[in-house]
């Protein structure tokens, strides 16, 4: 039996969280900042998340756009640890 989330599952955290799109099997989202500083100081605190966590998204920083990527590498798909990182991400790292 997979840990992997079903379609209709992913569907629902997308529903659920709006700003989150699949794109290449990961949920991914997309922050713009007004300078590379600021994109950093969101970085860190993604960071800080992902350790109290113990759950790590993929980063992506381009100058001032920081992309994250969810998926467990290990399960081979997007799971409930993913799904409960988009919702902690959302929550306590509101911009």
């Amino acid at each position: 039996m997979s840990n992997t989330l079903n379609t209709a599952e992913i569907e629902e955290v997308l529903k659920t969280h709006p700003d989150w799109q699949l794109d290449g099997g990961k949920l991914i989202r997309r922050w713009t900042f007004k300078d590379f500083g600021e994109a950093m100081a969101f970085v860190n605190r993604v960071a800080a998340v992902a350790e109290a966590a113990g759950h790590h998204p993929d980063i992506d920083i381009r100058y001032n756009q920081v992309t994250l990527g969810l998926i467990s590498h290990d399960a081979g798909g997007i799971t409930r640890r993913d799904a409960a990182m988009v919702g902690r991400i959302d929550n306590e790292l509101k911009k």
